[in-house]
């Protein structure tokens, strides 16, 4: 286990860690009428986030934005799931679903503790706005929004790990990688960083198989933010 005592930096994923992309994607699906189960485009959507990175990553693509990427797979998954009929103005709407994504409900009061101690920021792949919206939107209580829009590099990438030591003026191993994904921290450790696995079981909703409920490589392993909490010595509120 890294020392607590010279961590200075949580970073934290976002989609899956923080909030609930499932349950917010579904819900808002459902609530415009389109026809389409809320919970099957939400997956389809999301099943299509890595493929799309992917082809940033061997120069298919040049660097794009996670909105665009989002974008892209939405217009790919609408005519699969017998909605292609969707206006244009309706699919922008929509793609921004992920600007208003709901956090798990340990998130800000766990978030909130944390930052009594250290300083805390995102490591996410996504762009800078939509993680700015989503902040204001769900209380989220970031010191700094930092996204692979700023290091041009997505997750699991090294370069986006050691961009946020860098933009703290830190070594890899005074920054935590909080995820609930553990490919996402097996990169982080690769980068030199210490890591905190987060169990998300319902991450892709009741009916998927659940996530591990620990990664046997991370440095700690927590139930929810508010159990990291306790495991760092963040005092309860």
């Amino acid at each position: 286990m890294a020392d607590p005592a010279r961590l200075q930096l949580l970073a934290f994923d976002v989609f899956g860690t923080v909030v609930d992309w499932y349950g917010s994607i579904a819900r808002e699906v459902e609530s415009m009428g389109l026809g389409v189960r809320g919970g099957e485009l939400a997956l389809a959507w999301r099943d299509g986030y890595r493929p799309a990175m992917d082809r940033v990553r061997s120069g298919e693509l040049p660097w794009t934005r996670l909105d665009e990427l989002h974008r892209m797979i939405l217009d790919e998954v609408l005519p699969r799931l017998g909605a292609g009929h969707l206006s244009e103005e309706r699919r922008r709407h929509l793609n921004r679903a992920w600007h208003r994504l709901d956090p798990w409900p340990d998130a800000v009061p766990g978030l909130t503790r944390l930052r009594r101690r250290y300083t805390l920021c995102t490591l996410s792949n996504g762009n800078l706005g939509l993680l700015a919206d989503m902040a204001k939107r769900a209380g989220l209580p970031w010191d700094c929004i930092l996204s692979a829009e700023v290091f041009r590099r997505y997750k699991p990438d090294p370069e986006a790990y050691l961009g946020a030591c860098r933009a703290f003026d830190l070594e890899p191993g005074q920054m935590l990688m909080v995820a609930a994904h553990r490919d996402d921290l097996a990169g982080a450790r690769r980068a030199g960083c210490a890591t905190a696995y987060v169990a998300r079981p319902l991450e892709r909703g009741p009916g998927a198989p659940a996530a591990p409920a620990r990664d046997p490589e991370a440095d700690w392993n927590a139930r929810d933010l508010q159990d990291l909490a306790d495991q760092l010595g963040c005092p309860p509120a």
